[in-house]
């Protein structure tokens, strides 16, 4: 049955008048009579019988009202949140980072999102990249924040800054600092790194392996935060991304290992999935990320 058909039965139930009913509605009241005279062929029962000052619902009216007008309050109720998040008044934004991604690239960004759009939820998983990627393939997550290397045919990559790996240690290695050193000399010092389901791990380690170096680490931990904290305590040398020790150098505490050849750049990458359609709540941030 058509649904205006629907709509107009609802109207005269409520207005309990064909007259009224085709005033509010801003149609012809042959018209509304002829819809109601439709919908009852269709149905094959009468909906209403005139009473003294113009209709009321008949047995069988009251309980298809009963039905049709929570139905139709459902409907405009979905329009109101469809539109609503066409006009980024409500929705969500589901978003993969590490805590690397997320402090030195995304956060400022969230920041200025939220201050815009502060009706919109924000859900950030945290986690490695692998782990970021399997989420966008899955569809938990509309977009992930990545580190290089990362992706693949099904996944959007797009790079938005540069970052670079880098050596520290504290004072008890002081007899190291301002020497250049060959990667050979890891083999001798005991090395603090991430955990090897990271991406910087894969980096590192394949680099190192065209060196003829392979990486024994003292001490393997989830976070480049905690390494920072290992090293400032000497327990050994820590491979992180430079912005993590870039305070502590500045201050004195701690300081770069220089060796015969830079780590190779890698890069922030904004990942998405070619095979799904992002929410309009998910676009406008990703249009807001530089």
């Amino acid at each position: 049955m058509n649904l205006e058909y629907y709509r107009i039965f609802c109207e005269v139930a409520r207005a309990g008048s064909i007259t009224a009913a085709a005033g509010r509605l801003c149609i012809s009241q042959p018209a509304v009579s002829q819809t109601i005279r439709q919908l009852e062929e269709g149905l094959g029962s009468p909906l209403f019988v005139r009473a003294q000052k113009g209709v009321r619902l008949t047995a069988e009216g009251e309980v298809l009202y009963s039905f049709v007008e929570k139905g139709l309050s459902q409907l405009r109720a979905g329009e109101e949140a469809f539109r609503s998040m066409i006009d980024l008044e409500q929705g969500e934004v589901r978003i993969g980072a590490s805590d690397m991604t997320l402090r030195f690239y995304l956060l400022p960004h969230l920041e200025r999102f939220h201050s815009q759009y502060p009706k919109i939820k924000v859900k950030v998983t945290n986690g490695p990249t692998p782990e970021t990627l399997r989420f966008l393939r899955e569809g938990r997550i509309d977009f992930g924040i990545v580190s290089s290397p990362a992706g693949d045919e099904d996944l959007s990559i797009r790079p938005v800054r540069k970052i670079r790996d880098t050596f520290i240690a504290g004072d008890c290695f002081a007899h190291l600092q301002g020497k250049t050193l060959p990667y050979r000399m890891l083999n001798e010092l005991p090395v603090i790194c991430l955990e090897q389901n990271t991406s910087t791990r894969a980096c590192v380690d394949g680099y190192l392996a065209k060196q003829g170096v392979s990486l024994k680490p003292e001490f393997e931990l989830a976070t480049s935060d905690m390494i920072v904290q290992f090293v400032l305590r000497n327990l050994g040398i820590g491979l992180v991304v430079e912005d993590f020790a870039e305070e502590y150098v500045r201050t004195g505490e701690l300081f770069y290992l220089k060796f015969e050849k830079e780590l190779p750049e890698r890069e922030f990458c904004i990942v998405t999935c070619r095979r799904r359609v992002m929410s309009r709540a998910a676009g406008a941030l990703l249009e807001m990320l530089p």
